[in-house]
C-alpha cells in the first residue's frame, strides 16, 4: 500500500527501488561517475529537461480536455460554480507555459554571460506557480462566500455531477505525472505545480458534493464544501512556496552536506574536509568544498585523491552535476610542524569502522556506518541495483543475532539507511541479505574499528 501511495504521489517522496526504469535489463546503472562520465549518450541535463518538456506538454493536453469537456456542460447546466471551476483548469493548463519555457532556457549551454547556465529560471517558474495557486485559492474563497450568501439555482445536475467527476480525474492524473516526474528528474517546480493539479482535482470533487447537497435539499453545501477546500489550498501555497524560496535563497537539504562530507572523508588520503557548500540551479545539484591533502606528496598524487574524491562524490550523490575541490596544505604550528586535528575539528565519522564495499549480481555498492542527525546507522549506498531490491544486514552478536532492515531514505532511493542504531561494539561479524525477484544473495563481511576506538 506504501509503495502504492508513493507512486501516485503521495506521502513525503519515498522511492521504491526500481521504481525508475532507468538503465538497462531492468535494473539501474550509475557507472562510476554518474553523471558526464559516459560517451556516445545524450547528456543528463537534456534527457532530464526533454522528460520534463514531455510531462509538461502531455499535463496542458490533458487539462485542456477536461476544461473542454467541462465547458460543454457549463453551456447547458448554467452552472456558475462549474464555470469557476472550469476557469479555474484553464488557468492550470496555462500553468505549463512557464514551466515549459523554463525547460527550454535550462537546456541552453552556459554563456559568457550566463556562466552557470539559465537552470535558476526553473526556480522562478516555481515561484510564478505558487502565485497562481495563490490566486486560485483566493478565487475558489471568493466564489464560495459569494454561493453562501446568495445562493444560485442549478440545473441538470447529473451533468454537473459528471462534469466534476471529470475535473477530479482529469487533474488527478495530471498531479500524479508531474509529481513523478518531478521527483525522477528532480525539479521542485514541476513537483509544486503537481500538487497545484492535486487541489484543482479537490475542488472539481467538491462541485460534485455540494450539487449532491442541493441534491437533498441543503443547498449551502456547495459554498460550504467551497470554503474547506479554500483552506487546504491555502496549506499547499505554503508548502510550495517555502520549497521554492529555500532553493531560491541558495537552500540544501542538510542531509546532502552530512553525505558529501562523509564520503569525503573516506577517501584515502584526505586529512580534513572543511568549507562545504552546496546548492541547486534548477534540478542540477553544485558543490564545492576544501580538503587538506599531506603536503609531502607529489602533485600528481594529489590530484589522484581529488579524482578519487570527485568519483566517488558522483558515485553517492546521483544528481550533483558539478562539484569543484580546493586542495589546501594542513595548518601548521608555530613550531613549523602540522598541527594536529581536534576532535571537534575532525568528523566522527573518522572513528567509524572501514566500508564494506561489493559488487554482485544484484547489486554493487558500499555497507558502512555512518552519522545521521539521529544518530549512528547501518547505510548501503548503490552505485547498482536490480528492480525491486530489498536489503538487510545480519550481525553475529554473542546474545544472539541483530538484525537491522535497510530501507530506502526519503531523498535518495539509491542510499538504504537502517531505522535501528546498531549496537557497540562496532567489530563484528556480519552478512548482508539482497533480496529481488526471488533472487537472494548472502554477503558475509567483518567490520574492525580502528585502533585506538576499540570498546
Amino acid at each position: 500500500m506504501k509503495s502504492l501511495l508513493s507512486w501516485l504521489g503521495y506521502g513525503d517522496g519515498d522511492h521504491v527501488l526500481g521504481g525508475h526504469g532507468h538503465g538497462h535489463s531492468g535494473g539501474h546503472d550509475h557507472g562510476s561517475g554518474g553523471h558526464g562520465h559516459t560517451h556516445g549518450v545524450i547528456d543528463p541535463t537534456i534527457a532530464t529537461t526533454s522528460r520534463g518538456i514531455w510531462a509538461i506538454k502531455w499535463s496542458f493536453v490533458i487539462l485542456a480536455l477536461t476544461a473542454a469537456t467541462q465547458l460543454v456542460v457549463v453551456i447547458i447546466s448554467g452552472s456558475v460554480a462549474l464555470l469557476a471551476d472550469t476557469i479555474h483548469n484553464v488557468g492550470d493548463a496555462v500553468t505549463a507555459i512557464p514551466l515549459w519555457v523554463a525547460f527550454m532556457l535550462a537546456r541552453r549551454k552556459p554563456s559568457r554571460t550566463f556562466t552557470y547556465g539559465l537552470g535558476r529560471v526553473e526556480d522562478l517558474a516555481g515561484l510564478f506557480i505558487v502565485a497562481i495557486i495563490l490566486f486560485s485559492a483566493i478565487v475558489a474563497g471568493y466564489q464560495s462566500i459569494l454561493r453562501l450568501i446568495d445562493p444560485q439555482p442549478i440545473t441538470h445536475l447529473g451533468w454537473v455531477l459528471a462534469a466534476g467527476v471529470i475535473g477530479f480525474f482529469g487533474n488527478e492524473a495530471v498531479a500524479v505525472f508531474r509529481i513523478r516526474v518531478g521527483r525522477e528528474i528532480n525539479s521542485a517546480a514541476l513537483i509544486a505545480d503537481g500538487y497545484h493539479a492535486r487541489t484543482d482535482g479537490f475542488t472539481s470533487l467538491a462541485v460534485v458534493l455540494g450539487a449532491l447537497g442541493i441534491w437533498m435539499g441543503f443547498p449551502l453545501a456547495d459554498p460550504i464544501v467551497g470554503l474547506v477546500i479554500t483552506a487546504a489550498i491555502f496549506v499547499i501555497v505554503w508548502q510550495s512556496a517555502r520549497a521554492v524560496l529555500t532553493r531560491m535563497l541558495d537552500g540544501v537539504e542538510p542531509d546532502i552536506l552530512n553525505e558529501i562530507d562523509h564520503v569525503a572523508e573516506h577517501v584515502a588520503g584526505v586529512q580534513r574536509v572543511h568549507a562545504v557548500q552546496a546548492r541547486w540551479l534548477g534540478h542540477r545539484l553544485h558543490a564545492e568544498m576544501s580538503v587538506q591533502i599531506d603536503e609531502t606528496l607529489p602533485l600528481a598524487d594529489a590530484l589522484r585523491i581529488v579524482d578519487h574524491m570527485r568519483t566517488e562524490l558522483f558515485a553517492h550523490l546521483p544528481v550533483l552535476s558539478q562539484v569543484s575541490i580546493r586542495i589546501e596544505a594542513p595548518a601548521h604550528d608555530s613550531t613549523g610542524h602540522a598541527a594536529a586535528l581536534h576532535h571537534s575539528d575532525a568528523h566522527s565519522h573518522h572513528h567509524a569502522p572501514e566500508p564494506f564495499r561489493f559488487e554482485t549480481g544484484l547489486a554493487a555498492g558500499v555497507v558502512e556506518i555512518v552519522d545521521t542527525p539521529g544518530g549512528e546507522r547501518m547505510r548501503l549506498t548503490l552505485a547498482r541495483h536490480v528492480e525491486g531490491l530489498s536489503a538487510k544486514v545480519v550481525i553475529d552478536r554473542p546474545d544472539g543475532p541483530e538484525i537491522l532492515e535497510l530501507m530506502p531514505d526519503m531523498d535518495n532511493h539509491h542510499r538504504l539507511t537502517s531505522h535501528a542504531v546498531p549496537a557497540e561494539p562496532h567489530e563484528f561479524n556480519a552478512t548482508l541479505v539482497l533480496t529481488a525477484n526471488d533472487t537472494s544473495e548472502t554477503l558475509p563481511f567483518r567490520m574492525v574499528e580502528p585502533d585506538g576506538h576499540h570498546h
